[in-house]
Formats: C-alpha cells, sequence, structure tokens
C-alpha cells in the first residue's frame, strides 16, 4: 500500500476505461507504443488519452493503482525522433495492466502466464508483454486481454 505517490519512470494512457502502464528502460519505446495505442482506439472509435508521460505519478486508493500526471507536462509526450506533442490527456486514472517489453527470442520469449509486477509501494499489476516493433500494438494486447478498451 502507497501513504503517497511514487514518481515512477513510464507511460499511462487509458483506451476506453482500461488503464495501460508502459514500462521499461529508457529508449525502449514506451511512448511510441502508447501513441500508436491511442492512435489506434482512435480509429477504431474507442476513446483513448494520455494520463502522462515519462513521469507518472502512482497511488493506491481503495485498491486501485491510480497514474496522475505531474502538471508540468499534462497532455505532452516525446515521440522520439520526431519531438515533443499535444495529445488529448486526463489528469489521472486507474490502471489495470502493466505493458512490459516482450523478447522476440530466446527462452523467454513465452512469458509466465499471470506474470505480474510490482509498480512501487507494494502494489502490483498483472503484466502484458509487447514487442517494441509490434505494428498494432493494441490489437496485439487486446488479443492477450479482452477486457482492454470496455
Amino acid at each position: 500500500m502507497i501513504d503517497t505517490s511514487s514518481n515512477i519512470h513510464a507511460t499511462a494512457i487509458v483506451v476506453g476505461n482500461t488503464g495501460l502502464l508502459f514500462m521499461g528502460p529508457s529508449g525502449s519505446g514506451k511512448s511510441m507504443l502508447a501513441f500508436a495505442c491511442i492512435s489506434e482506439a482512435q480509429r477504431m472509435g474507442m476513446s483513448a488519452t494520455l494520463v502522462a508521460d515519462d513521469q507518472v505519478l502512482i497511488s493506491e486508493q481503495d485498491g486501485a493503482v491510480i497514474a496522475t500526471c505531474p502538471a508540468a507536462i499534462a497532455g505532452l509526450i516525446e515521440l522520439r525522433g520526431t519531438g515533443i506533442v499535444r495529445l488529448p490527456s486526463t489528469a489521472s486514472a486507474a490502471m489495470h495492466y502493466a505493458v512490459l517489453p516482450g523478447n522476440a527470442t530466446g527462452d523467454k520469449r513465452l512469458p509466465p502466464e499471470d506474470e505480474r509486477m510490482a509498480i512501487a509501494g507494494g502494489v502490483d499489476l498483472p503484466v502484458i508483454r509487447l514487442l517494441a516493433n509490434t505494428p498494432i500494438p493494441l490489437a496485439v494486447l487486446i488479443a492477450k486481454a479482452p477486457d482492454i478498451g470496455r
């Protein structure tokens, strides 16, 4: 349980009513994957907004993992190689899945079922693994978790 918020390096978005927290090392493609998911959802007629990019304040409220955006970066996302752009955003939202970098080859090609990730202060989320170069990332996420966007 988190008594105060923890600032983590991640990108948080909401697709429909589902919060997706993209986590991984700097340069791993979090922002671009999140942006692609927002764009894909909007093309499908689903609501999708940015919560925060690069810095996400994580707290726990009534058993839910809540992502909040620091005011200074509200609505801004960095698309590496392109620059910073403004997107529709929301100040905070519940997160439902942690989206982590996947491995295309080797022993960890198939991640464990029911994998969970400790986010901050003892709260955790179910994990979905996703390759950074996935051309239609939202479709892959929905294939793994059909409740996304509902």
